[in-house]
């Protein structure tokens, strides 16, 4: 094969690649700082861990969509199937409609870590205000969720 051939393929795997592992990060690393500060005020309050624990897992929802878009993209492309048949210019397609999860998705994990922070303290210190807690964090989501979309619906396009 020469450069060409393999260039297609290749950004395609990185379209994949990218989709997964930046959000995949943003999550990882919001979901931790969530729990680490969660597990400070359970050493006080060990009755609030099921309160905590959902804000905890909020952040970490983009990395989930970050994996369904490296899904899709090796689906779609025939990659999973072991294809090889892929032109540069799907590949390119491929890279530019990872972009959307994979940049929101890490800026969407990482503030929505940041407010599910701030949601801990608010439960620590008035646990019946959780849901307030819970629909803030889930706001920034909004986000993700759109950029899931964006990425989706670009792939399906891609022949």
């Amino acid at each position: 094969m020469n450069f060409l051939e393999l260039l297609g393929p290749v950004l395609t795997l990185l379209a994949g690649a990218l989709a997964a592992l930046i959000p995949g990060i943003g999550s990882s690393r919001s979901v931790g700082r969530v729990g680490e500060m969660a597990a400070g005020v359970l050493t006080e309050d060990p009755t609030k861990f099921g309160k905590l624990l959902i804000l905890q897992a909020l952040p970490g929802t983009q990395g989930i969509y970050g994996l369904l878009t490296w899904f899709m993209i090796m689906l779609q492309s025939g990659l999973l199937d072991g294809s090889m048949d892929i032109a540069w210019q799907t590949g390119f397609s491929y890279l530019m409609a990872a972009l959307p999860i994979a940049i929101v998705g890490y800026y969407s994990s990482k503030y929505q870590g940041r407010v599910a922070e701030s949601g801990v303290s608010l439960v620590a210190k008035r646990p019946e205000e959780q849901s307030k807690a819970l629909v803030m964090s889930a706001m920034v989501e909004t986000y993700a969720i759109l950029a899931l979309l964006a990425s989706v619906l670009s792939i399906l396009q891609i022949s």
